[in-house]
């Protein structure tokens, strides 16, 4: 008998886990179970989380192996691979990243050869109203497009930029737009269109209009699931099959996430 309960909170991405509190060690048995519910649905939601940054990290390696952002410009704290996401500042300086604007669609680290495997966040303070995330299920988005789509994009590449040029690798980063997930041997698109530049081989026009394309249909309601965060939320999620956005929230309101990443094709 498992200590939790998992519910969809939606057709395409997302399960609710009710029952655990992650401050608490977990079991192996536990832990297995967590990973394939991680497996199915992609993003998994914990709420009335009260975790330490240790508990955070612990709770992160039962997905795979957090380590320290790769874009983090400030200077550590005691865990490294904790780091914040927020509007805050001490002193004039910013606690965090990615301030109060809001954040378009994207899968974390895609500007990288070696990509996002898994993210988690832990809330600590939240605005009223704002600041909303909504995940996108890839795998669902794929196999609702239709055959002649499915063929057209199976051996194509998109080229991935950041629009901090000090982030990108000299070398642009290309990923295949159809991947198979390495855990579950699923396809899945694999797709950031906040960082796209251009799809390879392709000409400019034709190349923008498949994007356009591309985002147009994996950003219908039909495939995302939104969250209203409060205080002690804690959501993981698998950037290799599912993509997200942030909308923007009032800059004077406060807001404080705690995060961790995986980097790499397999968490485990």
């Amino acid at each position: 008998m498992l200590p939790f309960n998992t519910v969809p909170l939606s057709p395409a991405v997302a399960a609710g886990i009710y029952g655990l509190q992650l401050r608490d060690p977990l079991a192996p048995q536990t832990a297995a179970a967590l990973r394939r519910a991680f497996h199915q649905h992609a993003v998994l939601y914990f709420r009335e989380q009260d975790l330490t940054e240790a508990d955070q990290l612990r709770t992160s390696r039962a997905f795979g192996l957090p380590v320290r952002h790769p874009t983090s410009t400030l200077p550590p704290g005691p865990i490294p691979e904790i780091t914040a996401i927020s509007n805050l500042a001490e002193g004039g300086r910013p606690i965090g990243a990615l301030g109060h604007a809001e954040v378009h669609y994207h899968t974390d680290l895609c500007f990288l050869h070696t990509p996002g495997s898994f993210s988690t966040l832990y809330c600590l303070e939240t605005p009223l109203t704002g600041g909303e995330t909504t995940w996108v299920g890839l795998e669902t988005a794929y196999q609702a497009l239709d055959e002649t789509c499915k063929k057209r994009i199976a051996r194509l590449k998109v080229v991935y930029a950041h629009s901090r040029p000090e982030y990108n690798p000299n070398r642009p980063a290309a990923h295949p737009l159809l991947g198979t997930h390495p855990e579950t041997g699923r396809q899945t698109l694999y797709f950031s269109p906040n960082h796209a530049q251009y799809i390879v081989g392709l000409d400019e026009s034709e190349s923008r209009a498949l994007l356009d394309e591309l985002t147009a249909h994996i950003t219908q309601e039909r495939f995302t699931w939104t969250l209203k965060w409060q205080t002690g939320d804690f959501v993981v999620w698998d950037n290799r099959c599912t993509m997200h956005r942030r909308t923007a929230f009032d800059p004077a309101a406060r807001r404080l996430m705690k995060r961790t990443q995986g980097q790499g094709r397999t968490s485990l």
